[in-house]
């Protein structure tokens, strides 16, 4: 088996750990948004830290068997695969995204919360039209 392939496996399999996690999230800030029980928002503290500490890593490693992928298949392959350079700027996103969500799991942390339980129905959204994005100019890769 080529390094090529080992990288691609692993890379969609952390990408498909990392979406696991950063779907359920932005649910839970659904349900802690609505809560106003003191022992529920509590017990949603703890899952929505541990959920996001545990994702973390598979973002990390998604962003490096991802790299590994693009340094593997080489530069001209990097440098005409127009629609990787589209695929990147969603990625960008994604991780922004998840960069976001610590900001938001510290608003929570100290009940600094100022967002409606809407606000986290559409935020929840945001990473499956990415995801379906990607999806589409991975497996399409159109001439852009």
């Amino acid at each position: 088996m080529t390094a090529l392939l080992v990288y691609k496996t692993f890379h969609v399999f952390f990408m498909i750990a990392w979406f696991a996690g950063i779907f359920y999230l932005p649910r839970l800030f659904v349900y802690h948004a609505m809560s106003e029980e003191k022992a529920c928002n509590s017990m949603l503290k703890v899952m929505e830290r541990r959920l996001l500490f545990f994702v973390t890593p598979f973002a990390v490693l998604t962003l490096v068997f991802g790299v590994l992928t693009i340094f593997e298949y080489g530069r001209d392959w990097f440098r005409y695969s127009m629609w990787l350079h589209y695929k990147l700027v969603l990625v960008i996103i994604l991780y922004i995204y998840h960069g976001y969500c610590f900001k938001l799991l510290a608003d929570f942390k100290h009940d600094r919360n100022t967002r409606s339980d809407r606000f986290y129905r559409i935020f929840n959204e945001v990473p499956v039209l990415i995801l379906l994005a990607i999806v589409a100019l991975a497996i399409i890769k159109p001439n852009l």
